[in-house]
């Protein structure tokens, strides 16, 4: 009897995840993995330290090559092979591959296409120079175009996680970075009192950054970038970064019958089913749900990609696995501070209409005593009633980057901030005060519920 065929739609995190797991319950399925690029199971978290060079060479950024999964895994990996189409009905996918296109049958098909650089429709977007990093074939273009064209003006438009990354990467090349940002504040996913502190932090590197400015097209000569245009200024740009955001890679999708989010994200249940009983969605492209929001909820992150990758691929094996959600936990590098979040921020929690209370405290990484004790800022949300975590947020030179993980636990676990503040943590003077500041700023925020009470 023939085993059924999987068909996965991307070779990255969520797909190679999942291939991975089929293969190690069944030796013997088919399995066919269609990836447009010509890589496979990569860290796109790691291109802006290509760029700047942290990051020798790009290989080191691949975990397995299409060769391994094929020799090694027998995962029929076929690289540079673009799905354009699902059709549910027939139960097969429409694939391009060398300006010709040919249908693949599938019996269960997992789409894990990822996210894509999001960029408006303003004039020269096709211009030379001009980037969006959100994929490993992406980076390495941006890396060659440096080298090749020596460029001296960079403009970043947009001030998220990406932007201000590459913001940094391209500081280190000694190139004249200038970042735009349409909001009153860069890093949206922070309150506008934790973002500042990390402008001020990029600007004081030598970063240009405009605030409460868009972008409303290119100027080009001869095809290629010369200057950004936003709505106040131009700003002269021999290489531009898009920074404003990631979408769900779906727009295949369109006439699939598969369900979509308002952004475009697949929506699937928590064992990453789709509405088409044998078509799953994992990665950058699919919906979540949020723990603390209790809403659906997208995000695009390496961790929740291979996690979700993982599930549908049990699932499609025959097990039985859910994803219970996110708490939208993210960290990064920038300059020299580690900067994380976890939970709802005050904009969600408003939408929602939880009426929530906050505090923020400034405190030291190690005990005061201790040499080179740095400054670290904690905010935290509670809910004053039952006087749960809600959210967080920590900038600091160091310590920031692993106590979110303590705050993604509390979250996760719906704990109180008394529970936080009896929580046996470690202590020794080279890496806290004898109150770590997360519990030191749990305590603020537990006495402001006790008096928002009386």
């Amino acid at each position: 009897m023939q085993q059924p065929k999987v068909v996965i739609i991307g070779g990255d995190a969520a797909g190679m995840s999942a291939a991975s797991k089929i293969r190690r319950s069944n030796p013997e399925q088919p399995i066919i993995v269609f990836e447009k690029s010509a890589f496979t199971s990569y860290s796109a978290c790691g291109i802006p330290y290509l760029i700047s060079g942290k990051v020798d060479d790009y290989h080191e950024l691949i975990v397995r090559s299409p060769e391994e999964f094929r020799e090694k895994y027998n995962i029929d990996v076929r690289i540079k092979h673009k799905v354009i189409a699902v059709d549910t009905q027939n139960n097969r996918v429409q694939v391009e591959f060398e300006n010709e296109t040919f249908f693949e049958s599938y019996d269960q098909l997992l789409i894990a296409t990822g996210g894509k650089a999001f960029c408006p429709d303003v004039p020269n977007a096709a211009a030379k120079g001009i980037f969006g990093v959100s994929t490993l074939r992406s980076g390495i273009r941006v890396d060659e175009f440096i080298t090749e064209n020596k460029p001296k003006n960079a403009v970043i438009v947009g001030g998220g996680y990406i932007g201000v990354e590459m913001a940094e990467a391209l500081l280190i090349l000694g190139l004249k970075v200038t970042l735009i940002n349409r909001s009153d504040e860069i890093m949206n996913t922070l309150d506008p009192d934790m973002a500042a502190i990390v402008r001020k932090a990029i600007q004081n590197l030598g970063v240009t950054v405009y605030l409460k400015e868009s972008l409303t097209g290119f100027i080009a000569d001869h095809g290629k970038v010369t200057a950004v245009q936003t709505s106040l200024r131009q700003i002269p740009a021999d290489i531009v970064i898009l920074g404003m955001g990631t979408r769900p890679n779906t727009d295949f999708l369109t006439d699939s019958g598969i369900e979509l989010s308002e952004k475009g994200a697949v929506v699937v249940d928590k064992y990453q089913k789709t509405n088409v009983s044998n078509v799953w969605a994992a990665g950058d492209c699919a919906q979540t749900f949020h723990l603390v929001s209790k809403k659906p909820f997208y995000i695009a992150l390496g961790t929740v990609a291979n996690k979700t990758g993982l599930v549908a691929g049990t699932n499609i094996a025959g097990g039985s696995l859910n994803f219970p959600g996110v708490v939208g936990t993210a960290v990064t590098k920038i300059c020299s501070y580690e900067v994380a979040r976890t939970g709802l921020q005050k904009k969600e929690i408003d939408k929602l209409g939880i009426k929530a209370i906050s505090t923020l405290i400034t405190a030291k990484s190690r005990a005061s005593y201790y040499p080179d004790a740095k400054e670290i800022h904690v905010k935290l949300y509670a809910d004053p009633k039952t006087a749960k975590i809600l959210g967080a947020q920590i900038i600091g030179e160091e310590g920031a980057s692993k106590r979110i993980d303590v705050l993604a636990a509390a979250l996760s676990q719906e704990m109180t901030l008394q529970q936080i503040i009896d929580l046996d943590l470690s202590y020794a003077p080279p890496f806290s005060p004898v109150w770590d500041p997360v519990q030191t700023a749990a305590r603020k925020l537990f006495s402001d519920c006790k008096k928002s009470a009386t």
